[in-house]
């Protein structure tokens, strides 16, 4: 019996994915990359947002009546009445559903009609199940499930649920293990990692160190923080981060410009607090790559509102901005701050503001990277054939050509030319 699976979203999602099908595959079926001779297609679906949600609900629509299809993820969780309208569906799973999803598949291939939502913002799978990872290169580790936030504008709490975190020592296992098969690059990844283990008496300084203890030549990237987390473990956070096997970046959402608006959106810090967890990385590591995420058009964000997130950004100058367009989402509390809700069209235009001004700086970044030379790690197949992406100590991806097979590799290159989005490099022999 042949399988489709595909994963859609945060890094997290993928990780579900890759336990996907790896529990098929040991319980005898056989994944596939084409889902039209597939019998069962699975979707690992993402509702983050109201784009990503309409763009999967098109994707479920499309498939073929006489293939079974399973719907997985966060979609069913966060807007479970569209999804049961809309898509002709055999069977549902929620997020981080593990070996669950061998016996839903045989439930659908019996005929039946199933919904497994039971539990589903509780589940923790095992960090030893099976795997099928999306790059060799790369394994993608949850540290923990949920988090302690209550963001105005955030359905995937819904979803994911609150917090529960694996121990250092299963994580610590689970890295040594994927060392073992080959693995260079790990992603410590979560909803939010500064709360890791705060609900088992346990940090992510702590579990950084651990992870660090582990003998053998590899890089660990770290997920996104929250910016009122972090606070409480800064010291502790940037001793850590001087281990060499630490990516030098940080991926630490603003979302807004103007504290007014931040206490709207639910969440717990000011601009000062962020601008000072920022300082404090600079301080001690010069060329960190700072990535933080944006939203305009917030409900009640006013032209000056705007405008100080504006100057944020050009005056903090991160190395990477996501910008995203508010949209509401079901069930949340900014869902019902209609009476204050932007204009569509001026979202758009402020985005489109933003998204300029993120292009300047992302460009005047890197192009100071030029003539430097130095290691990277290959982790990524280009998109155009004889290319690779590798990462330097400040996860800057570089372009490089070779005729050779680099995945997991490491090279010393120069860096020849600057993009907004990344830099292209020339591999010295």
């Amino acid at each position: 019996m042949q399988v489709f699976v595909k994963s859609f979203g945060c890094s997290t999602n993928l990780a579900d994915g890759e336990v996907l099908v790896g529990c098929l595959a040991k319980a005898g079926y056989e994944p596939v990359n084409d889902a039209s001779v597939a019998d069962v297609i699975i979707y690992n679906t993402c509702a983050v947002k109201g784009p990503t949600e309409n763009r999967i609900i098109e994707i479920l629509k499309r498939v073929p009546k006489n293939k079974k299809l399973i719907v997985a993820g966060c979609l069913p969780l966060i807007n479970f009445e569209r999804l049961h309208s809309q898509v002709r569906f055999d069977g549902i799973v929620g997020p981080a559903a593990g070996e669950k999803i061998v016996e839903v598949v045989e439930h659908v291939m019996n005929g039946e009609r199933i919904i497994a939502l039971k539990e589903a913002t509780n589940a923790k799978p095992s960090l030893n199940l099976p795997r099928l990872q999306l790059n060799p290169a790369i394994s993608i580790v949850p540290i923990n499930y949920g988090c302690l936030g209550s963001c105005t504008y955030c359905c995937v709490v819904f979803a994911r649920g609150h917090l529960r975190s694996y121990s250092i020592q299963e994580i610590v296992e689970r890295v040594k293990s994927d060392l073992a098969k080959g693995t260079c690059e790990f992603w410590i990844t979560s909803q939010d990692v500064a709360c890791y283990g705060r609900d088992i008496g346990a940090s992510l300084a702590g579990l950084l160190n651990g992870v660090c203890g582990v003998e053998g030549n590899f890089k660990i990237r770290i997920g996104m923080m929250t910016p009122n987390i972090v606070t409480n473990i800064l010291d502790d956070l940037i001793q850590v981060f001087e281990n060499a096997k630490i990516f030098k970046f940080i991926h630490l959402p603003v979302q807004s410009g103007d504290d007014k608006i931040l206490k709207r959106m639910g969440r717990f810090y000011s601009t000062d607090d962020f601008k000072s967890i920022v300082e404090a990385f600079r301080a001690n590591f010069r060329n960190i790559t700072l990535a933080t995420d944006v939203i305009c058009g917030f409900p009640g964000e006013s032209k000056e509102a705007f405008e100080k997130t504006l100057r944020l950004i050009e005056d903090i100058k991160p190395d990477i901005v996501n910008v995203s367009k508010f949209f509401a989402r079901p069930k949340t509390a900014a869902a019902e701050m209609r009476k204050e809700f932007v204009p569509l069209s001026e979202i758009k235009r402020r985005s489109s503001v933003m998204s300029e001004l993120v292009r300047r700086i992302a460009f005047q970044k890197n192009r100071g990277w030029l003539g430097w030379t130095g290691e990277i790690i290959i982790d990524e197949v280009g998109k155009v054939s004889g290319s690779w992406i590798g990462r330097n100590f400040v996860y800057k991806p570089i372009a490089v050509k070779s005729s050779g097979d680099l995945l997991g590799k490491t090279v010393q290159v120069k860096i020849v030319r600057a993009y907004s989005t990344h830099l292209q490099g020339e591999i010295i022999e």
